[in-house]
């Protein structure tokens, strides 16, 4: 069966075993004719579809006053705008075409934009960031730099123009070109359209808090995402004590960054303090100094971390935007990433309870149910992952602040390049299990729910290598699995295909990992990052098979808000 569906000036041409856009607005090949272009869609949507969850995400009102719902309205328009700037920076041609679909009704119309929403552009995350829309491979910098610029480039340039230097890795710029000289714009000018009414929502948000440290901190943000500079209100955030309301409203994570690894992405979300949870989190508040001079690395590579904060808040999300808002679904966050920060105030760590909830039961008990050996699949919990989370998003904050390199300090992103991403996620996984065991030897966590603990944290990674080597997460826990596996921390029973967690060898195997990712980050050895990774990139044939017959288990939820997704 043949049709054509009219999007304007573009038509979508679907067959039975190819789908095309065609248009003046859409381009495969660089420098092709507009009137010549035609983009390959995907045929396989639904199974695409088929990977992702529809979860509500509702937002529960009750027992807010009118005040507070029209402050977490204006918070929530905040980061509609934001989201608008992610697209921008992650592939500014998939919001062209997003654009174009809107108001079609059509199946075709309807799957494609939400695949697009899911991704945040035309490259799917689930497949080792491979196209669904056009042949063109994912540009490794997305639109932060300009088209085929390397990072060797950079390098070579930064060489012949050190002036440079400081404003092209400045982690607030895009890179465009200007004949052969490079230019470094800085986000508040380049973004400036949708910066400018985010910033006026945020002080709208601002006059309707009770609070007026948050009031405070809300107004700083708007002046930050006006000038760039977010250190004045990061440590306003940090000094928040316990708030109802919260936000994530910045450029932090570098995730979409291939070429430097330095450039910050926008993320956004709107938070509803959840009390009950929150007061579980103080028994680990009060031994992360102790977690940090535990950890198997130089004293001098991991400074103290005794009197500073340790804000830990487990929130409901009922809105995100940016880059918590497309591709993987994070459960927590670890934030903010200057380390500035880290040694004046410390990380506040968040953790996003209506998000981990439906990854846990959506998505990793499931999986434990079917992979691993059945008297250790029972083990895996909620409390056991939500252990495992908690000390990952700690450990973000522990370790190196900065590295080591020829005598000079230097940051470790920068340091490590793009294998950064997957380098600490990797680091904060390994060490905060590293950590969950000193609680236990300690005292401060009981002996007896160490197996689920462990066996939380083995189902999670089944989860996450889904995902495939082409998001950060997913890189980070390959290499974990292949590497425990190695060292006989996890085994596989040929006759039932199913894994076990070796308790005895699991300790030594995660502490050797652990002093190997903080060595690295510590002496900022990219060439060392990126060989451990390299070595243990792949997934063992077994496992692929395995968790390519769970068809029915999703590999993540797509969140369905309240509020709508706003895309100018």
């Amino acid at each position: 069966m043949r049709r054509i569906v009219w999007l304007g000036t573009v038509a979508i041409l679907v067959t039975a075993a190819m789908r095309t856009v065609s248009g003046a607005q859409i381009s495969v090949k660089e420098g092709q004719a507009p009137a010549e272009s035609a983009l390959w869609v995907s045929p396989n949507l639904t199974d695409r579809l088929a990977k992702w969850k529809r979860v509500e995400m509702p937002f529960n009102s009750a027992g807010l006053s009118e005040r507070e719902k029209q402050l977490v309205g204006k918070l929530v328009e905040a980061s509609q705008d934001l989201d608008e700037i992610y697209w921008r920076q992650s592939d500014p041609k998939a919001l062209d075409l997003y654009k174009l679909l809107e108001g079609k009704t059509d199946e075709f119309s309807d799957q494609l934009r939400r695949l697009l929403i899911i991704n945040g552009g035309r490259y799917d995350v689930l497949d080792e960031n491979r196209p669904f829309v056009g042949t063109a491979p994912i540009p490794p910098g997305g639109g932060l730099y300009p088209p085929h610029l390397t990072r060797e480039d950079i390098e070579q340039y930064v060489e012949e123009h050190p002036d440079q230097k400081e404003a092209i890795y400045n982690p607030t710029t895009v890179i465009r070109r200007n004949g052969l000289k490079l230019v470094a714009i800085p986000y508040h000018i380049e973004y400036k359209q949708m910066l400018e009414p985010a910033a006026k929502a945020l002080r709208e948000a601002a006059d309707l808090a009770d609070e007026p440290q948050f009031a405070n901190f809300l107004r700083l943000r708007a002046d930050a995402l006006l000038d760039d500079d977010y250190y004045a209100s990061d440590l306003a955030w940090m000094d928040l004590k316990n708030p109802k309301f919260d936000v994530i409203m910045a450029p932090y994570e570098v995730y979409l960054d291939g070429v430097l690894g330095v450039k910050g992405s926008y993320g956004a979300a709107v938070l509803v303090r959840n009390e009950e949870e929150s007061r579980k989190l103080e028994l680990y508040q009060k031994y992360v100094p102790d977690i940090q001079e535990a950890l198997p690395v130089a004293a001098e590579d991991k400074p103290s971390k005794r009197g500073h904060l340790t804000p830990m808040e487990v929130m409901d999300a009922p809105y995100r935007g940016g880059d918590l808002r497309h591709g993987y679904q994070a459960v927590a966050d670890n934030l903010p990433n200057d380390p500035r920060i880290h040694a004046a105030k410390g990380t506040k760590k968040l953790f996003f309870k209506n998000f981990m909830d439906a990854r846990v039961n959506t998505v990793i008990i499931p999986l434990a149910k079917r992979l691993l050996k059945r008297n250790q699949a029972s083990e895996v919990s909620g409390e056991g992952y939500m252990a495992s989370t908690v000390l990952h998003e700690i450990c973000h904050g522990l370790g190196p602040a900065y590295a080591h390199v020829n005598g000079k300090q230097v940051d470790i992103r920068e340091a490590i390049g793009p294998a950064y991403s997957a380098l600490e996620e990797a680091k904060a996984d390994v060490t905060g299990m590293f950590g969950l065991q000193w609680l236990v030897d300690h005292g401060a966590l009981p002996e007896d729910r160490l197996k689920e603990y462990y066996a939380s944290y083995v189902g999670g990674i089944f989860r996450t290598v889904r995902y495939g080597t082409g998001e950060a997460h997913g890189r980070a826990e390959m290499m974990e699995f292949n590497f425990l596996s190695e060292q006989g921390a996890i085994l596989r029973d040929a006759s039932t295909g199913r894994y076990a967690v070796n308790f005895q060898r699991i300790p030594g195997a995660l502490a050797k990992l652990t002093k190997e990712l903080l060595e690295i980050e510590a002496a900022g050895d990219r060439r060392r990052a990126e060989t451990l990774l390299a070595k243990y990139n792949k997934m063992p044939p077994a496992l692929a098979a395995k968790l390519k017959t769970f068809t029915d288990i999703p590999v993540d939820v797509d969140p369905v808000f309240s509020f709508p997704d706003k895309v100018d």
